[in-house]
Formats: C-alpha cells, sequence, structure tokens
C-alpha cells in the first residue's frame, strides 16, 4: 500500500466504529457516506448490493445522481457492468484509470457517468467474511485529480469492514445463533428463494421443491413467523427418526425480502410420542376434529379417539385444545404435507 491519505486513521477509525454500531443496513451505509467523502471528495456515490430474488444489485444509498444515473443504477445493465468487470470475483479497488479493460468497454461509464460530469470514479467489490459476494462500493468524482492512489488502496483495506457493516445477512445471522445445535440451515426469501447461511452448510431438506421447506415458508408467512415442527426421516419409530426444523424470523433489521431462517437440529425430548401420535397431534393442531383425522389414516374412530387420550395423557394436558397448544409452543407434531396426510 502507498502512504496513508491525510486523516486516514481518524477516517479508519470512524467507518470501524460506524461499521460495529447498530442501526440497519441501510442506516450504516448512509452514515459511511460522510467519512468516505473525507476521503475521496466525492460528487456521486453509490453502494450497492445484491438482491438474491431479483439477481441484480440494488443501492442501499445513492447520492449525487440524476435520473438517468438513477435509473441505470437499479437496471441489469448496472448488475452486467459489475460482473464484466470483475467486481463480483475480485477485490482489489480500481479507478477507471486502472481498469484492466479498455474505458469503451465500460458501458455505464461511456453512456451514462461521463455525461452526467464525472471525470473519474473508483469501484471496489464488496465481500462478507465467509466470502459472499455482498456488493460494490462505487464513488465518482468530477476530476481525475481523484480519487488518488492512497485513497484507492486505504479503500481496498477497508472494503472488508464496509461488507460487513452493510451485509444484508448480518443481523439474521445473529439470530440463527439461537438455535446452538442446529446442524445445516438457509434463509427463506419471501419470494421462496433461499440463500446459503453463513456458518452453516445447506441440507436436501432445505432445496427450494422440498416439502420441508415448503411448510416452513407456510409458517412462516401464516403462523407468526417462527416456531418448529418435527420432519421423519425413516419408516422406523425411533427418536433419532426425526429432524426438528425451526424457522426464525427474520429480524425487524434485516432487508424486507428475507422472510425467515430455517435450521434443522437434533429432535430433542419427544416426551415418549410415537409416530402416529406425532403424526396425529399434526392434524389436532391443524384443527381437525377426530372423525376427520380417523378417516384420513383409514382408523377406526375409536382408535384415534385412543390415539388422543394417549397423547393428553404423555403431554400433561386437560383438552386437545391445549394440547395443540403445546405442540405448537414445543414443536411437537409431524405436519400433514411431511407424513402423507392428504388435505
Amino acid at each position: 500500500m502507498s502512504e496513508l491519505p491525510p486523516d486516514g486513521i481518524e477516517i479508519t477509525a470512524d467507518i470501524g466504529q460506524i461499521a460495529s454500531g447498530p442501526g440497519t443496513g441501510e442506516q450504516r451505509a448512509e452514515a459511511l457516506l460522510e467519512p468516505l467523502h473525507r476521503l475521496v471528495p466525492f460528487q456521486g456515490a453509490v453502494i450497492h448490493l445484491l438482491h438474491p430474488d431479483r439477481g441484480i444489485h440494488v443501492p442501499a444509498v445513492s447520492r449525487g445522481y440524476d435520473d438517468a444515473m438513477n435509473n441505470y443504477l437499479i437496471s441489469p445493465e448496472l448488475t452486467e457492468d459489475i460482473e464484466l468487470l470483475g467486481f463480483t470475483r475480485h477485490r482489489a479497488a480500481l479507478r477507471i484509470c486502472d481498469l484492466p479493460r479498455p474505458e469503451e468497454q465500460a458501458r455505464g461509464w461511456v453512456e451514462y457517468m461521463r455525461p452526467a460530469g464525472f471525470r473519474e470514479g473508483l469501484a471496489v467489490g464488496l465481500f462478507a467474511r465467509d466470502g459472499r459476494h455482498v456488493g460494490v462500493l462505487c464513488l465518482h468524482t468530477d476530476t481525475e485529480r481523484h480519487p488518488t492512489v492512497a485513497a484507492r488502496d486505504l479503500i481496498g483495506i477497508l472494503a472488508p469492514v464496509i461488507a460487513n457493516a452493510v451485509d444484508p445477512l448480518r443481523s439474521i445471522t445473529a439470530v440463527a445463533r439461537m438455535v446452538g445445535d442446529a446442524y445445516a440451515g438457509i434463509v427463506l426469501t419471501r419470494a421462496g428463494n433461499t440463500v446459503p447461511l453463513p456458518g452453516l452448510p445447506g441440507h436436501c431438506l432445505l432445496d427450494v421443491s422440498s416439502n420441508v421447506l415448503a411448510v416452513a415458508a407456510e409458517r412462516s408467512s401464516v403462523k407468526g413467523g417462527s416456531g418448529s415442527f418435527l420432519h421423519p426421516n425413516t419408516a422406523h419409530d425411533l427418536p433419532d427418526g426425526y429432524t426438528r426444523i425451526t424457522i426464525l424470523a427474520s429480524p425487524s433489521d434485516a432487508p424486507h425480502y428475507l422472510a425467515a431462517v430455517v435450521l434443522l437440529s437434533p429432535p430433542g425430548d419427544l416426551y415418549g410420542l410415537t409416530r402416529r401420535e406425532l403424526e396425529i397431534l399434526g392434524l389436532v393442531v391443524e384443527g381437525w376434529p377426530n372423525h376427520r383425522i380417523a378417516a384420513a389414516l383409514a382408523i377406526a374412530q375409536r382408535t384415534a379417539n385412543t390415539h388422543l387420550e394417549h397423547i393428553l395423557a404423555k403431554l400433561g394436558t386437560p383438552t386437545r385444545t391445549v394440547a395443540a397448544v403445546r405442540a405448537l409452543r414445543l414443536g411437537l407434531y409431524v405436519p400433514p404435507m411431511l407424513s402423507g396426510i392428504p388435505d
């Protein structure tokens, strides 16, 4: 790195304080513009974040652009330019004069930025600590004197700190740590897609096409956002024949398009409930009466009544309503979709 720019130490400290501070990612992105402006006296600035559902980069914050530029900043063209110039793969901060390609191949620069009066600029890819591409920081100036080499190099060093400040998964990852024995997980978006969860691997039960994820999506959108249920892994009536599926609602400071965290963990205490009893509890939770349960399971209603008696005794509850409430609270049921019972 070249020597530090003027006030480089103070600017570094300010950016670090903002990155570790409270607020939403958008609020931290907005706050970052002030120390960045002291480093590079820009006329235009934008921090793009990759939107997993739309597959494009969208601004978390932008400043100083006209209508044509603002339209470009939310267009697929912008994402194509980011990929073409390598900012989704490479971590070095680059000015326009540093680009490995001729300036004319940077379409956004030629068609939008130069006509808007910008003469130089800087961009750096933002990558989270786990290696995920988070987005891109871009600064534009009306003079070729800025950004300086020293400012470019310092921004390259600060890019991981800036990435952590604006990472959309930052708060939702903290929520996931509430389930300490989780061994797999994903982030579910409101459009029904999935995003890898930092720190945990994925799993076939959490594939977009899986019934588990369909149930989790329905629970997260309709039934309060958080909770847990059981998935039967085998045909054997054994405690280790189940996986616990936990849904944790996205915190309020996470981006709106992130709906919930879905985690896999060991089943925990099943209170001696059999496989059939856990299936029946799933139907009780759904509000099915005993005669409908009996018909769906092809058993006599007397048998269904006996199963309910056993369930009430094992859960220590006086009525099926109280049993349903406790089953929901403890996640002691198998949803009908996962037990193969039609609606």
